[in-house]
């Protein structure tokens, strides 16, 4: 396989993220989408440091998923605060510039 068909599999991947994240309004699965368009780019990260024999990439990915980690903790704790508040995780039932 070539480097350009992991690209289609990440731009694909990164794509169906992007929509999800436009398109639904459960927090949870925007949450979701969000990490899958990071996974995405891991993809392409990984793809590119095979392709040129540089571990460059593979350090890059590592970084990544430790911004991920610490993103789905702070992301997870605001999700449920705004469960607590509402008792819904709708995002069109939350208005956060409302006094």
């Amino acid at each position: 396989m070539s480097v350009m068909h992991y690209l289609i599999v990440s731009s694909l991947l990164f794509s169906l993220g992007a929509l999800g994240v436009l398109l639904r309004r459960n927090a949870i699965i925007v949450f979701m989408c969000v990490e899958l368009m990071l996974n995405a780019a891991n993809l392409a990260f990984v793809a590119f440091s095979r392709f040129h024999n540089d571990a460059a990439g593979a350090m890059m990915v590592f970084f990544v998923m430790c911004v991920a980690a610490a993103e789905a903790v702070v992301g997870l704790a605001i999700i449920i605060a705004m469960f607590r508040n509402k008792q819904t995780v709708n995002l069109s039932e939350f208005n956060l510039f409302k006094w």
